[in-house]
């Protein structure tokens, strides 16, 4: 067994925050050794938590056509690798899904990250993975994070949750998909077609 079926098999029978999650854990993601892209996400939601399948849902729909995925690539664990800030449904609040809790990430994110090397382009969704992966959120809005993505390092992107919630915000910013997005579809398909195609 690898280090990392190993660790992943750990993981997904973790119970550390089953006191504070609304429903039993269910710890839901998808990572491979292979893996050149990475989805670095915020937490399951309730449709995701029931079916075990990350971004099985209207996100999930979205994320894929802004990212120009099939779903047999996007689920393809050899490629692409789905490692959320926490790992089960956090609850829902007044204003949409609870944030991810920190203890997930402090537990596993860092162990996991660890035996992925050959990740070439890391996908940020969400101000919570934001906080993980780029810039403070307490001195940037998510919106400044998405539109600086020229000064980026390019094996880096920033996006917003591809949540129906965010319908307004992408009406009132129409240059993320004219000019963010085709660079997005870009970087994901070099990336992707690099990917050898015999791993396993």
């Amino acid at each position: 067994m690898t280090a990392l079926s190993d660790l992943l098999r750990q993981l997904r029978a973790c119970t550390a925050c089953a006191a504070d999650l609304p429903l039993p854990p269910r710890p839901v993601l998808q990572a491979h050794g292979s893996a050149r892209l990475l989805l670095a996400s915020q937490a399951p939601g309730r449709k995701v938590h029931a079916s075990g399948i990350p971004f099985d849902d209207a996100s999930g729909e979205r994320l894929r056509s802004w990212l120009g995925l099939s779903s047999a690539t996007f689920y393809d664990a050899r490629k692409v690798a789905i490692v959320p800030m926490a790992f089960c449904f956090p609850g829902t609040g007044t204003a949409g899904d609870l944030p991810p809790p920190p203890l997930c990430a402090r537990l596993w994110r860092a162990r996991v990250l660890a035996l992925l090397p050959r990740i070439e382009l890391t996908i940020v969704i969400g101000r919570h993975a934001l906080a993980w992966h780029g810039d403070d959120p307490r001195r940037t809005t998510l919106s400044a994070a998405v539109h600086r993505w020229r000064e980026r390092d390019p094996r880096l992107v920033v996006l917003p949750h591809p949540s129906p919630r965010n319908n307004r915000w992408l009406m009132r910013n129409p240059w993320f998909e004219a000019e963010v997005l085709p660079v997005v579809r870009s970087r994901v398909a070099a990336v992707l077609a690099a990917a050898p195609h015999e791993a396993r």
